[in-house]
């Protein structure tokens, strides 16, 4: 037991959850930052999927951050942002691209890899 009262917790573990923390604060502050400046500039100005292009950008930010700093990333994040990429950019380039299908099968590719790598750890 820890003199911090923290059952079962390393300190290593302990300084991976708080830098997390702060991993996730700073995401969100870029979010509402982006959100905020976007809605400062004039809406014809700015391109109709310039937003999800940068919210795919900061959740794909946020999982780097968490690789290079060897904590375990989201693969909920990582998938959704590289389907807020893709369908920001067919809205910026005017490509009516079937994001649903995307997002379902990379959902799918998402789920099996994970299988896969559970599988091969066991």
């Amino acid at each position: 037991m820890s003199s911090e009262g923290n059952l079962g917790v390393t300190p290593r573990e302990a300084e991976e959850k708080a830098l997390n923390k702060r991993l996730d604060t700073i995401a969100w502050a870029c979010f509402l930052i982006m959100i905020g400046c976007l809605g400062l500039v004039p809406k014809e100005q700015v391109p109709e999927g310039t937003w999800l292009v940068g919210v795919g950008i900061i959740w794909l930010g946020l999982n780097a951050a968490r690789y290079l700093n060897r904590i375990k990333m989201s693969g909920g994040t990582i998938v959704l942002g590289i389907v807020a990429i893709v369908a920001g950019l067919g809205d910026v380039y005017g490509l009516d691209l079937p994001v649903l299908p995307i997002l379902l099968i990379l959902l799918g590719a998402h789920l099996l890899l994970r299988h896969l790598h559970q599988d091969r750890a066991a």
